[in-house]
């Protein structure tokens, strides 16, 4: 898969060394190569990850406008048989914790630091921030199989709300 735009384009420069492989010129040289390299490195990085988000937000789209007329035939069903699927119900459940997920995962890459900058922390203040994206995580996940637990016991909920609707209807 092509990540990079159609436009862009790799330029290469060649500066003599008048001096030894081992001067101070070279190294200065050889730093500012693997700089512009690291660069570009993250300049592709970034472009794929634009690709991706733009297949995403496309997707989140399509979500939405199926979402919307799925809402819309509800509403338009009368009764009580306007609960009829429960296996996409269980399904949507599960879409909507990963959705939930990644959407706090962009959050997260959003207002991470930029790591390729000075980083102006010191090491214990890196360690504590690191345990508290740790700990963050796993709350996260404990939140989310929480709420797969409380969706499914709901489902329950409303199959057996429905059982007893026979029964009494009987």
């Amino acid at each position: 898969m092509a990540c990079r735009p159609p436009c862009a384009s790799y330029t290469v420069v060649i500066i003599p060394l008048r001096t030894s492989l081992y001067s101070l010129d070279a190294l200065r040289f050889y730093l500012w190569i693997k700089r512009l390299k690291d660069l570009e490195r993250e300049k592709d990085s970034l472009w794929c990850g634009l690709e991706v988000l733009e297949r995403a937000r496309l997707w989140y789209h399509q979500r939405l406008e199926e979402n919307t007329a799925r809402q819309a035939s509800i509403e338009a069903q009368t009764g009580a048989g306007s609960r009829q699927e429960d296996v996409p119900e269980t399904w949507s459940c599960l879409l909507r914790s990963r959705i939930q997920r990644v959407n706090g995962s962009l959050g997260s890459v959003m207002s991470e630091p930029n790591v390729t900058g000075g980083s102006t922390h010191s090491l214990p203040d890196a360690v504590a921030d690191s345990d508290l994206r740790w700990h963050n995580t796993v709350l996260t996940q404990q939140v989310s199989d929480k709420n797969n637990q409380i969706s499914m016991l709901e489902l329950e909920k409303d199959a057996l709300l429905r059982e007893l609707g026979e029964l009494q209807a009987r």
